[in-house]
This record gives C-alpha cells, sequence and structure tokens, in this order.
C-alpha cells in the first residue's frame, strides 16, 4: 500500500470521522448489493441448469441440477448467508485498509479447503472475473481509489487495497455458497459462473459508493485529467484489456453481414493546394460512397413524404395499409442499394413482419406502428447499432410502443391514453425523423418515463395489499429456511424419535419466529440453532467419561434457553411437560450407561448407533415427497416483471386481461391490477404456474420481439424466453 503523503493532507480527516465514513460507506456498499441478491440467486441457478443440460458427465450434471434446485428452494437462507459474508469481508477489509498495522481478523470458515487443482482453478477463475469487472467499470473505480486516498490521507491508493474491488464481491459469493451448501463435492460447482454479466452489478454500488464521500466533501469534482492518470497508473494496458466476451449466435450472423467498417464520410477541403495532384483512391471511393448513401437517404424521405401526403389527404376515413419494405425494395430503382444496404431492408422488414404477426398487438396499433418502417430503416441505415444493441434508441422506440399498445382498451377506443400514447409518438417520429434523428431517443425516453410513472401510480394505490403481502412472504420464507434447518438436523437418522418429532413440530415455529425478528435482532437465528443443535448433542450417546460431564455442565444453559423460546411461542400445554421428562430420562440413561467398555464392545455399540441411523434416514427419505422438478411455466413465471400483461379465462369462459402491478422481493407473490390500476386479484407462484400449465392464464408478451425476429430470419434457434418479458 502506498504510504501517506508527508503533508497535511494525512490528517485532514480526524480518524473518529475516518472510521466512521469508512463504516457508512460498507453499509452502502452491503445494502446496494443486498437489493441485487435476489437476482443474482436466480441467475446462478439458471446458469447451473443451463450446464447441467449441457454436461455430459451424468455426475457432474446432476450436481449442477441439484444445486440449481437447492438455490430455488431456498433463496432466503442463501440471501441471509451471502448478505452476512459480505458485510463481514467490507467491515474486515475497510478495517485492515484504516489500520494498516493491525491484524486482520479471520472468521470462522472464512475459507474453504479445496483440492490443490481446482483451488488453483478457483484463484485463476476469481482473478480473471475480477479484473474483468475492474475493466469495465475503470473509471468508477479509479474515482472511488482518489477520494479512498484522500480520505485516509494517503498519495494514491491501488484497487489492490480498495475495500470495495470486485475480487471482495465475487470471493465472498464463493464462500458464501460453500457455507450455504454443506456437500463439499458442489463447491467447485459456482466459481467457473462468475463472470460479469452474472456477478452483482458493481455500477450501481461504486457509484453510490462515489456519491457519498463526494456528500462528504471529499474530492467533490475530479478533474479529468487526474482520472485519466490515476486509470493509466492503477490500470495498466495488460490489466485493462478485459477478455473479449464469446458473442451469442445471432451477434456472430450479424457481423458477418456488418462487419465493422470506417464511418463514410466527404474528406473536407485540404487546407493547401495540392499542386495539381487527383485525390487519393481512398479519398474517390469516400465520395461516391456518401454520395450513395446520401442519395438513397434523398430517395427514402420522398417516400415517406409522400406516405404522409397521403395519410393527410385520407385523414378521417380508413387507413391504408401498410407498404411493406419488401414491396418498397422491389419498386426501387436498380443499383440504388449496395449488398449491405440491401440485408439492411431485409431485415428491419422482417422486424417489421413481426410486428404485424404478433397476436398480442391490436391491428389498430400495428398499423399506427407500421407506419415507422421507412423511419426505422434510414435510422438502420445510417447505424447498424440498429440491429446490435437493444438500447438502440429507434429500435428501443418501437420495443417500447408495441409493449404499450398490448394494454390498449379497444372499448375506450382513440380516447384510450395508450392509444394517445402511441398516436403521438409516431406522429413525432413521423414528423421529425427526417432532419432530427435523435427524435428517436426523446421518444424513447418519453415512453419509459410512462411507464414508470404507471408502476409508481399502481404501487401507491395498491400500497396496503403490497403491505400485507410482504408481511406473508417474510413469513413464508422464514418458515422455509426454518424447516431447511431443521431438515438438516434429522435428516441424518441420528436424532433420537422423540427429539425429531419434537424439532419438527415446536423447534420449526421457533426458528420461524427468530427468521422473522432477524433484521431486529440478528442474534436470534444464531441462539435459535445453537440452542437446537445442543439438543440434538445432548441426545447421543456419551461412552467417555469426559462427555458426560460437558453434557452435565451445558444441561442447565441448554433447558434455560429452550425454554425461554419455547415461552416466546406459548407452548405452555400438557403435551411440554411430557417432552421434558422424556428428556430427562434419556439424559439420565446416557449417565448412567456403563463406563468401562472394551473397544470391542464401544465399536458394536457405534455400529449399532450408525445402524439405526442408517434405517432412520431411509425411513424418512421413502416417507418424504420428491421436490417437483421446475418446468418451463415455473421458469416463466420466475422471470416475469412488472408491467407484464395476463390474460385470465373465468370459469364462465370470459376472459380478463389484467397487468402485472407488483411482484414480491422473492418472487412468491404477484399482484396484479386492472386498466385503472385498481387490485385484480393476487396469488403465488405455483399457483399463478399451474394457472399458465393448464392454459388458464396466458402471457400477452411482445418484448424482445425484434431479436428473436432478427434471429428467426438468420437461421439461429432463439432460445429466450419472451414471453416471459414485460408487455407494458
Amino acid at each position: 500500500m502506498a504510504s501517506p503523503t508527508s503533508g497535511d493532507a494525512q490528517h485532514s480527516v480526524p480518524a473518529t470521522t475516518r472510521a466512521e465514513i469508512l463504516q457508512e460507506l460498507v453499509e452502502i456498499g452491503s445494502t446496494v448489493a443486498n437489493a441485487q441478491i435476489e437476482g443474482f440467486t436466480r441467475r446462478l441457478s439458471d446458469a447451473l441448469l443451463r450446464v447441467s443440460q449441457a454436461c455430459v458427465d451424468a455426475n457432474e450434471a446432476r450436481l449442477h441440477r441439484d444445486a440449481a434446485n437447492l438455490l430455488r428452494q431456498n433463496r432466503y437462507p442463501f440471501f441471509y448467508v451471502l448478505s452476512s459474508r459480505l458485510t463481514a469481508a467490507l467491515e474486515r477489509e475497510a478495517s485492515a485498509l484504516d489500520n494498516p498495522g493491525a491484524k486482520a481478523a479471520t472468521p470462522a470458515q472464512s475459507r474453504v479447503s479445496l483440492p490443490p487443482d481446482v483451488e488453483i482453478d478457483k484463484k485463476l477463475c476469481l482473478i480473471k472475473a475480477s479484473r474483468s469487472i475492474e475493466s469495465e467499470h475503470a473509471d468508477r473505480l479509479s474515482a472511488l481509489n482518489v477520494r479512498l486516498a484522500r480520505l485516509l490521507g494517503m498519495e494514491q491508493l491501488t484497487n489492490a487495497h480498495n475495500p470495495f474491488r470486485p475480487h471482495v464481491f465475487v470471493s465472498v459469493i464463493h464462500d458464501a455458497w460453500c457455507e450455504f451448501n454443506p456437500d463439499s463435492g458442489s463447491h467447485h460447482l459456482v466459481f467457473p459462473l462468475l463472470q460479469p454479466k452474472l456477478s452483482f452489478d458493481m455500477a450501481p454500488i461504486l457509484h453510490a459508493l462515489n456519491a457519498a464521500l463526494i456528500k462528504r466533501g471529499i474530492v467533490p469534482t475530479l478533474a479529468e485529467p487526474q482520472l485519466a492518470e490515476t486509470t493509466q497508473t492503477l490500470h495498466p494496458a495488460t490489466e485493462q484489456e478485459a477478455p473479449a466476451e464469446e458473442e451469442d449466435a445471432l451477434t456472430q450472423q450479424l457481423r458477418r453481414l456488418f462487419p465493422p467498417e470506417e464511418p463514410v464520410a466527404v474528406p473536407k477541403a485540404p487546407s493547401r493546394p495540392l499542386d495539381g495532384a487527383f485525390p487519393t483512391l481512398f479519398e474517390e471511393n469516400a465520395v461516391h460512397a456518401a454520395a450513395a448513401r446520401n442519395e438513397l437517404l434523398d430517395y427514402l424521405s420522398s417516400l415517406q413524404q409522400a406516405d404522409s401526403d397521403m395519410r393527410t389527404a385520407l385523414a378521417g376515413m380508413e387507413s391504408p395499409k401498410c407498404t411493406s419494405l419488401a414491396e418498397m425494395q422491389r419498386r426501387m430503382p436498380h443499383g440504388l442499394l449496395s449488398p449491405t444496404d440491401e440485408h439492411t431492408f431485409e431485415l428491419v422488414g422482417k422486424v417489421f413482419d413481426a410486428l404485424f404477426e404478433n397476436r398480442n398487438i391490436p391491428d389498430r396499433m400495428k398499423e399506427l406502428i407500421g407506419s415507422l418502417q421507412l423511419p426505422a430503416v434510414k435510422a438502420a441505415l445510417i447505424n447498424k447499432d440498429f440491429f446490435f444493441k437493444e438500447s438502440f434508441p429507434a429500435r428501443r422506440s418501437i420495443e417500447l410502443l408495441a409493449r404499450i399498445s398490448v394494454g390498449w382498451d379497444p372499448e375506450k377506443g382513440v380516447n384510450d391514453p395508450h392509444y394517445l400514447l402511441v398516436q403521438r409518438s409516431v406522429q413525432r417520429i413521423l414528423q421529425e425523423s427526417d432532419h432530427r434523428i435523435s427524435v428517436f431517443a426523446d421518444v424513447a425516453a418519453s415512453l419509459d418515463a410512462f411507464i414508470k410513472r404507471d408502476e409508481t401510480a399502481a404501487a401507491q394505490t395498491l400500497s396496503a395489499t403490497i403491505s400485507s403481502a410482504l408481511q406473508q412472504e417474510k413469513l413464508h420464507e422464514a418458515t422455509r429456511a426454518a424447516k431447511h434447518e431443521v431438515a438438516l438436523r434429522i435428516g441424518t437418522g441420528e436424532v433420537v424419535a422423540f427429539v425429531e418429532t419434537f424439532l419438527e413440530d415446536k423447534w420449526v415455529p421457533v426458528l420461524t419466529l427468530a427468521y422473522t425478528v432477524k433484521d431486529e435482532k440478528p442474534e436470534a437465528v444464531e441462539s435459535a440453532i445453537k440452542t437446537m443443535d445442543d439438543l440434538c448433542w445432548s441426545v447421543k450417546p456419551k461412552i467417555t467419561m469426559a462427555e458426560r460431564k460437558d453434557l452435565l455442565a451445558r444441561l442447565p444453559s441448554m433447558l434455560t434457553m429452550l425454554n425461554k423460546w419455547l415461552d416466546l411461542i406459548k407452548w405452555n400445554d400438557e403435551e411440554r411437560t411430557r417432552f421434558f421428562a422424556e428428556l430427562a430420562r434419556c439424559h439420565a440413561s446416557i449417565v448412567r450407561a456403563p463406563l468401562e467398555l472394551s473397544p470391542e464392545r464401544q465399536m458394536q455399540i457405534a455400529l449399532q448407533v450408525a445402524k439405526r441411523a442408517a434405517e432412520r434416514r431411509l425411513m424418512r427419505q421413502a416417507r418424504q415427497k420428491p421436490e417437483p422438478v421446475p418446468d418451463a411455466f415455473d421458469e416463466q413465471v420466475a422471470t416475469l416483471e412488472r408491467g407484464t400483461w395476463v390474460e385470465f379465462k373465468r370459469l364462465n369462459g370470459a376472459a380478463i386481461k389484467v397487468k402485472l402491478a407488483w411482484t414480491s422481493p422473492l418472487r412468491n407473490l404477484y399482484i396484479f391490477s386492472t386498466r385503472d390500476r385498481h387490485e385484480a386479484m393476487s396469488m403465488p407462484a405455483e399457483e399463478l404456474a399451474q394457472h399458465l400449465r393448464s392454459g388458464r392464464a396466458q402471457v400477452l408478451s411482445v418484448a424482445g420481439f425484434v431479436s428473436r425476429a432478427l434471429a428467426t430470419a438468420l437461421g439461429v434457434n432463439d432460445t429466450g424466453n419472451d414471453s416471459a418479458r414485460p408487455a407494458a
């Protein structure tokens, strides 16, 4: 770590204030990251499932599939483990930065032992992933380095000593997975998947940290030369170059049609005479290419003007059907289109064909959006990012218009807000795109703002229902986590029958209560789990005097904690008295059992205990119903977003179209609203998946139709679950 400066910068921030600011940064980093854990868990589970489907080795496929299901079914415990570990790791890193001479605290189970070759692979994977993330967010990370260095009075701070460096986050994910999954044979599954797209998004985390330091007055403004110099110092070229991400099949096909090319522009007049020399071949080609492109754009503008004149003349009459781009292309003068231009026309045409064929978009809306074919193809001719980037303004505008059109109420006709918005947006693009291509960006921003306002208004209207649903989900996940903890203990078959029954019937409610109050009393869960573990240990055979003395010493405090927790759940009937009487008899038999046992007798007892445990474990497994394997409908429900329209069939056969207004943080509950934002229905995820499975519900989605249209046109398999995307 760089040494502090010799000037007064070293003491510019008092030690107590410095520690306070660092703690504030830890809390901010933890909070922003915790908000991403649910999404990260879903992405990780999906990635594990994809790997399982691609595995050749049956055992590896099973491991990945079981790991994916474990995450899906125990999201709350994983959230608890990951969030706790992340907070602890950031606190250790911040403390080490503030007190470089102090010995770093190493928490229990902070490092998981892996085979040597796997350990090397893990280190390389985590370094590679963290460097990719560092490169992607180099400016924000460098700015944070500068501000932290100023806070601590240092000349400079490198990424290696930044408490919030990406390597800390990806390492915590691996360690949390190993703690969450006790099967050591699965500990190697996660770290190879921790690529930038799957891991935490560092952008909002780094932004929030920088904003907090700016608010504190620490380097409020960072000069561009200073940032550039810092970036170059802390990110040498060899480290800045992130490994090229593998492009998907669609992008590869598009690259073949539209390879990167230099922008075509008419060369400026030379500042001095060329002494009679003719222009170079490159200059001639540039001039001809620019002239041809301008001729094509002028021709398309004339077609657009003619189409506009026709629509004006037919105002109030039935709108003419849109002429397809394929038909326009056939009518064009020969030689006007280059091969690249022809590809552009064909692909944009396929996009609008998909729009016209989509059954979820009303015909009247198709006519409105279809009138944007010429402005869209002109935007694609000017910039091929139309095909490569979903965020490209022209493409984004078309997607948003299609999404919003699904919410149109035909009964309200042209007075419906959705119709008026689409109509105004289309008219604005037609009027301004010929001389101002940036109109697409303005329209996209306006449409996005409309969607966000609508979602916010719906959330406010449903606030009481949402508050109740949050409490319901919290209780549901607390119960799930409690059952998981109990199952881990009794699943071995080593717990005696009456304690096993007690844990299932009475300690699950205790743990549920502890998880419910975890935010206010984080020590509650640890206390309840420790009491349960002590109880399980206390009823196992003790064949040495030391073990029995230990049992007698620990019994009073264990019984006290048992009674305290049972009082909290108000278990005060005769059954409680019988349980403690049985527990006392069990402890007495353990203490009074003969001590002087030969090694052979000890072995026999151990074998008998192991045999009974195995038999009990097999009996439990036989009684348990297998967890249902998530199917495509469960996947669809898990990825539904706010704003998605869903059509439900009522018992009388009538259909009702409602919009997903809210999803619970862990996606267990879904609330739908009508067009006027009143609550229509709410249901758990399992019920919604069953409605989709039986055909009683259908997701009305058009999101992602551009990508699907391009994939279909180029013969690329599109495996994305588009129906799960929002339809606004």
